[in-house]
Order: structure tokens, then sequence, then C-alpha cells
């Protein structure tokens, strides 16, 4: 098989598969098992649309309108209403990324055989994503609770012909157009087959997927960030050492400071404190780096858990059963994804804030152990690395309003039949925010502490501290020298974090980190 194709069964899905279809160029495939049990369910679902008794979302209304039974020839235009009706978000477009993980999980779900869809809209769903397609989903519009509604059914509106999309060549177009250019016919809706399209905690689920492989990356930077600030402000290793992890058996908390002795390792700096009075120990920002990370590493332990559950599962809501049942259900809530989202937020938060203040102990002279103010190359004349300083300020206290819970805060919808809902969408937002912050704040460090290093004199910095400062400046990123146009210098560490330049760097020297 080509190691670019996902196929989909029946049991779900990977967390690297979504990534590889969100983000990469990864094809997607049906399995002929789950088209069979995609079949199977749609014949209980047709069986049902036969008889004379309701069944929610076959010949029902929806909501706090499921009262009303729905007769045959009118549940061709319940199905496409549902559609265009709940394709009502606002604001700006959501990430093609984001875009593509979600329908990708909503596929996931009709494939599992419980959703009572035809196995032609399933295909179609592939088809659109094989050729690149996206819809145009907005900001606003789900609550996180009968699913994310609103970003689904612009999804929907796609397969429909209907709506806006945004091709291959990223230029948005009717979506009727792009659908005829690929020769994908739309889908005329039946029975149930709407309401299975938008009943899925997908968005959430698929933003939670990317942000887990994002932090995993950024935990491990922050390691190699705080190694070296502590390495930049010749503090002590010796705080590192497995045995003293051992007795507090977090296993985030070893793991990072695993870390941070395999970039320390043999650097001349660790220990050299500055004067007669040498330090007994370094400030708690350097000293409990390893406790700070490694308590985020375990919360994205958790998160990763829930979000495997949550890929193994069909949301829908009613499901169709193996023993031919159609049986409604609150599988559609949101509240696991919800608040592994918003914990993560508050892991981001307080990495970003550790991170911050090693930032500016390396920029105050009084704490610094010898190194210039604001590590300016003139101190006075050269304002250094004072508004960096203050840019990641800015960023770190933008992290501590992100970390504020968003699946708290339940509104009621629907004239109250929908009274208590998830948020998880919107925890989600957020978290996609606070992580591109996150890295920010730690390219900020970064740069700091290789710039403080490289001004240290006579002492040797460790082989991965010495392989950090050569890949950075490789990249363009300026060292130590008078002032200049900052900017540009922060975006390029921005990119050098964000696009794992930092840890394959480290990785050379040290082989694989945790």
């Amino acid at each position: 098989m080509d190691m670019h194709t996902v196929v989909l069964g029946t049991s779900g899905t990977t967390a690297q598969d979504v990534v590889a279809v969100a983000r990469g160029a990864a094809r997607i495939e049906l399995s002929e098992e789950a088209l069979a049990a995609i079949a199977t369910s749609r014949a209980c679902i047709d069986e049902l649309a036969a008889k004379p008794d309701p069944v929610y979302g076959v010949s029902t209304g929806f909501g706090a309108l499921a009262i009303r039974r729905i007769s045959p020839e009118l549940r061709g235009r319940l199905q496409r209403n549902i559609v265009r009706s709940h394709a009502a978000g606002m604001g700006p477009r959501v990430e093609r990324e984001v875009v593509r993980a979600l329908m990708f999980l909503r596929l996931k779900t009709l494939a599992s055989g419980h959703t009572g869809v035809r196995p032609l809209v399933a295909e179609t769903m592939a088809a659109i994503l094989n050729a690149g397609i996206t819809p145009v989903v907005h900001e606003y519009g789900s609550l996180g609770c009968s699913g994310d509604l609103a970003p689904l059914s612009h999804c929907a509106l796609t397969l429909m012909g209907e709506g806006e999309a945004e091709g291959p060549d990223g230029i948005v177009r009717p979506a009727a157009e792009l659908l005829a250019a690929h020769g994908i016919p739309p889908v005329e809706l039946r029975e149930k087959e709407g309401l299975a399209l938008l009943n899925g905690t997908d968005g959430m689920l698929g933003m939670l997927v990317m942000a887990c492989a994002d932090l995993a990356r950024l935990f491990t930077s922050a390691d190699i960030t705080a190694a070296l600030s502590l390495e930049a402000l010749l503090g002590t290793d010796k705080v590192l050492a497995p045995e003293l992890h051992a007795i507090r058996p977090h296993p985030g908390q070893a793991a990072s400071a695993a870390n941070m002795l395999k970039v320390l390792s043999g650097s001349g700096f660790t220990g050299h404190h500055q004067g007669d009075a040498p330090r007994v120990q370094d400030a708690y920002s350097i000293r409990c780096a390893p406790q700070v990370a490694g308590a985020g590493r375990d919360t994205l332990d958790h998160a990763r858990l829930v979000a495997d559950r949550e890929l193994a599962s069909a949301v829908d809501n009613p499901v169709a059963l193996p023993d031919g049942r159609v049986e409604s259900n609150g599988n559609f809530h949101g509240a696991p994804v919800a608040y592994v989202l918003d914990f993560l937020a508050i892991a981001a938060a307080d990495l970003g804030s550790i991170a911050e203040r090693r930032t500016d102990r390396l920029l105050d002279p009084n704490r610094s152990h010898g190194l210039p103010a604001f590590l300016a190359g003139d101190p006075g004349v050269d304002s250094g690395l004072m508004i960096a300083q203050y840019t990641q300020a800015a960023l770190v206290s933008e992290l501590k309003r992100l970390a504020g819970p968003a699946s708290v805060d339940s509104i009621p919808s629907s004239a109250m039949q929908e009274d208590h809902v998830s948020m998880g969408w919107s925890a989600a937002r957020k978290l996609r925010t606070a992580v591109d912050n996150l890295t920010r704040i730690l390219a900020v460090e970064l740069y700091a502490a290789t710039r403080a290093i490289e001004m240290r004199d006579g002492l040797a910095p460790a082989p991965a501290t010495r392989a950090v400062l050569e890949a950075v400046r490789a990249e363009g990123i300026q060292g130590p020298g008078e002032d200049r146009f900052l900017a540009p210098d922060l975006e390029g560490a921005y990119a050098f974090v964000r696009d794992g330049k930092l840890v394959a760097a480290v990785e050379a020297v040290t082989g694989e980190l945790a």
C-alpha cells in the first residue's frame, strides 16, 4: 500500500492518520468492510423509513421540532433543509487543516456503519477530500453539543454542491463549480443523511489531535530552551539527577529532567558561579523546570488517551446498532474533549510563564551572574533584548487569559431542548492560539539564551548547545552585537522552533529526546 494512503475501516482511526490527512497529502480509501457496514446500516434506515412509527432523524423533525412526523415526500427536503439552515457560521474562515481534519473524522464515523447513510455519501466525502476541495467554514457557530453543527453543516453543504469551497489552488469558488471540475456529482440527501453529516465532535477532536502533536514537540523544545538558559546562567545540573526524580515518580518530570541532562552533557558552563559566594541553589524557574514541563507532559498523555478513545468512537444521533435498532443517545456531547482542551491550555500557559521568567533573568544584570544588561552590546547606547522580553510578556499575558476554561460556560439553545452544551469548539479554537503563543514565547527564550551563551568568554558550551548555535546562525538569525531591527530575528527563531529544527539540531548530537 502507498504510504500516503489512509484506509478507513469500521473501527476508527489514529492520530497519525488525522495529521497525515489534515496537514499532508494523504489520500483516503474506504475499506470493503466499511462499505459493507455502511450498506447494512442503510438497509435498517430504509426499513424503518417504510414503517408508520416515527423515528428521530428519519421521519421526524430535529431538536425541539422532533415532535413533528414528516411524510415520506418531504423527507429529502427535510435533510437538505437541516444542512442549509444549520450552515449559519459567521466570522473569519477556519484554517484548511482544521476543515480537512473535521471532514476526515466525520467520514471516520460514517465508515463505522452506525450512521445509516448510503455508501455514496461516504464515497463522495472521500472524493472531495482527495480532490483537495476544502469547504469554507467559519469561526463561530458551534456550541460543542449535538456536534460541531455549523462547521459540519458548511462541509455538508459542499457535498450537496452548494455554498463555497476552496480549490486545491487556494482559490475560493462556488462548490458546484469545484465538484464539476473534479467530476464529483453532488449528493441528493435522503432520510437520516443530513443529520448524520452534522452530528459529531469532529472539529474539536481534529484540533485536539493536532494540538497534541504540536505540544509534544513544544514540550521537548521547552526542555531544550530551559537547559540553554540554565547553561547561560551558570546554573547547576545536579538538580536533574535521575535519583532525585525517582523519589517523586511523575513520568513527565523524569522525561524532562532526562532531556535537560542530555542537552547539558559535556557543558563547561554549569556550576561556574560568579563571585565569592557560590549559589547554593538556582531560582525556581531554573530548578523547577522539569517539574513544570513534566506536569504538562503528563497532562498531554491524558489528553492523548481521551483523543484515542474519541478516535475509536462512532459519534452520531441516532445511531444504528448491530441488532437493527436505531436509538437516540447523547454521545455527541463534547465534554470529554472540551475538558482536556481546556486542561492543555492551562499547561501551555504555565510553561510559557516559566519560560518568560527565565528570559527575564537572563536580561537582568542583578540576577544574570555577569551578563550585560538586557544582553546589549553597549548597555545604555544599546537596549538589547529589552523589548523582545516585552513582546514575550504580552504573549504570556494572553496565554493566561486563554487558560480560562470554555467548558464551564454552557449556554442553552434550541428552545431549551439542548440545555447544556460543552463549548468544546471554543476550547479548541483558543488552544490553537495558545499553542502558537507558546511557540513564540519559547522562540524568544531561545533567542536570548543563545545570545547569552555567546557572550560568555572562556567557557565551552555543551556539544548539543553548540549544535543549536550553529543551526540558529545558519538560519540567518543573528547573534550579539549592536542594536538592529529585531523582528526578523524573532520571526526566524519562531519558525526554527515551530518547524522542529530546534529539536532536530539537538537530537543530531544527543539522539532521540522524550
